[in-house]
């Protein structure tokens, strides 16, 4: 770990933050490789969601389980006295596919198969980080006798953009002072920076789910039975409308938006026709589609391409089709009196050190992966600051002049309610010859190793904490944050160019996401572990 140099610039409260997060090292390491373990993914976060409910109740904040009705999120809330509210909150999902043990050689967590959840990011350290800040901050405002408050969100299911939509129409972000937002990231330009102008785009996903509930009519006008010969016709079912599905879509891509502004869409079959006996239409099969795109109406054109071939396949296959929400994010708003306070603090702390043990971690994998271990086994971006108008103009090579956004994350949703800023702390990643690209393991696996991870928690937990107190004692920056964002917006929340939430669904928890199971003969994975290959 760093050490921490005194510096004349800091306020009191500063200096304290800074002396708590170093005393509580020990336990942010302890804690970050416990959601490491946990590896829950979308919607299925129950064991990390209750381990920080219980936590943030042990450090004395009021804490609102399930809010937004979403099972795995929370609002936790403290306060002392009257005064201003500053946002920060943890993320804490993995993705299906990336089960990977805290370890320099490829290996599922112990009682798994690689199919399980794993944190990829890491939203382990993310949320760890978050939580190490908010409780450094309150610590230094009792000492202090600073008034004011933290909210402390835990957001499940951001692989998907699901819970900021929905935190964000239910108002869970309103009255905030100010928001800040942590992402762990190590490519250029994103790397210890700030986000100045270009901000995520919006991100929508929505399932589409076939049923064939009336299969006796397929073909026939009387409403004769399903025939019982097993060579006489029967209904195709829903995994034939899926497929006809994916195949449209995959063909018609090209023609939903222009060739340009930088958007993608991608697809997951999450439910197949059932374990149905062979002369059986299959009753239902889902699919799950998920749109990176810079604007909103962009987001509404591919909806309706996709509405028009869900409701064709359904045609051809004799189904009924539903469309269901998971997320409607929008596009981020910039505020560069908010970028600026917290560009000073990452500045004034500058980018994460890894030290020996790191290194060695290091290249162990190198050697366990046949490589030279390397004397500096890190990439150089990892260890410096770029300047965030720089972070700009860089990002700026690869877009046309008219796109505003890129790629989508759903902090953005925050950015409507409060001045956010956005920024990245490095997470740690290998360096290797030219062409030699890592397997996605090994990423995952620095992410678990706490020699590895814990700069990067440290080093973010200090510039969440610097930059709260900032803006907790400092009124003028706050101001300027304010007027940024009443100018951007048309007069603030509700102002001529605010764009209001787009979530307009319920929490979509009732789907089958990829989570664990337990059953009589344990606890494992939806894909079981035993299976070959899994």
């Amino acid at each position: 770990m760093s050490p921490i140099a005194p510096n004349p610039d800091l306020t009191a409260a500063q200096r304290d933050a800074l002396a708590a997060i170093a005393a509580r090292q020990g336990e942010l390491s302890d804690w970050c490789a416990t959601i490491f373990d946990f590896g829950e993914t979308a919607w299925r976060e129950y064991r990390s969601a209750e381990w920080y409910v219980a936590r943030l109740r042990a450090e004395g904040f009021t804490v609102e389980e399930g809010s937004g009705g979403m099972p795995t999120a929370f609002c936790a809330d403290w306060r002392n006295g009257d005064g201003p509210v500053i946002g920060m909150y943890a993320e804490y999902d993995g993705i299906p596919g990336n089960c990977q043990a805290a370890d320099p050689r490829r290996g599922p967590r112990s009682g798994l198969g690689f199919q399980a959840g794993g944190h990829t990011d890491p939203h382990s350290g993310l949320g760890i980080a978050g939580l190490g800040a908010a409780l450094a901050v309150k610590a230094a405002m009792q000492k202090h006798g600073i008034r004011g408050g933290i909210r402390f969100t835990g957001e499940p299911a951001e692989k998907v953009r699901g819970s900021k939509p929905i935190h964000a129409a239910k108002g869970y972000y309103d009255g905030l002072a100010a928001i800040l937002s942590f992402h762990p990231f190590y490519m250029l330009p994103m790397c210890n920076t700030v986000r100045w102008d270009t901000h995520c785009g919006a991100g929508w996903s929505m399932i589409y789910r076939f049923i064939c509930d009336a299969p006796e009519g397929w073909g026939r006008h009387d409403g004769a039975p399903i025939p019982q010969s097993h060579s006489a016709i029967r209904a195709p079912g829903g995994n034939d409308a899926l497929n006809l599905m994916f195949m449209t879509s995959k063909s018609l891509r090209d023609s939903m938006l222009p060739h340009q502004g930088g958007w993608s869409i991608s697809e997951a079959i999450l439910t197949a026709g059932q374990a149905t006996a062979d002369n059986q239409p299959a009753g239902l099969a889902e699919i799950q589609y998920m749109m990176r795109v810079p604007t909103i109406a962009m987001a509404e054109a591919v909806t309706e391409a996709l509405d028009r071939n869900a409701a064709a396949a359904a045609a051809m296959t004799g189904c009924r089709w539903e469309r269901h929400w998971v997320c409607k994010s929008r596009p981020g708003l910039a505020n560069h009196a908010m970028a600026r306070v917290v560009w000073t603090e990452l500045q004034r702390m500058g980018a994460p050190v890894w030290g020996e043990a790191a290194c060695a971690v290091a290249r162990e994998i190198q050697a366990n992966l046949g490589l030279a271990p390397l004397e500096d086994p890190f990439i150089p971006e990892m260890s410096r600051l770029i300047d965030p108008e720089e972070a700009e103009a860089i990002l700026r090579r690869d877009l046309p002049p008219s796109q505003t956004h890129s790629t989508s994350d759903d902090y953005t949703d925050m950015c409507w309610h409060a001045p956010t800023a956005r920024f990245y702390v490095a997470r740690p990643s290998l360096r290797g010859p030219d062409g030699y690209a890592y397997p996605a393991w090994v990423m995952n696996a620095l992410g678990g190793i706490r020699a590895t991870i814990d700069p990067m928690v440290e080093r973010a937990a200090q510039v969440l904490a610097l930059s709260a107190l900032r803006l907790i004692e400092d009124g003028s920056a706050r101001e300027a944050a304010w007027a940024e964002f009443r100018e951007r917006t048309g007069g603030g929340v509700g102002g001529t160019t605010w764009t209001p939430p787009q979530c307009d669904y319920e929490p979509p928890i009732h789907f089958r996401w990829p989570e664990y199971v337990t059953t009589p003969r344990g606890r494992d994975w939806w894909i079981p572990s035993a299976m070959p290959g899994a």
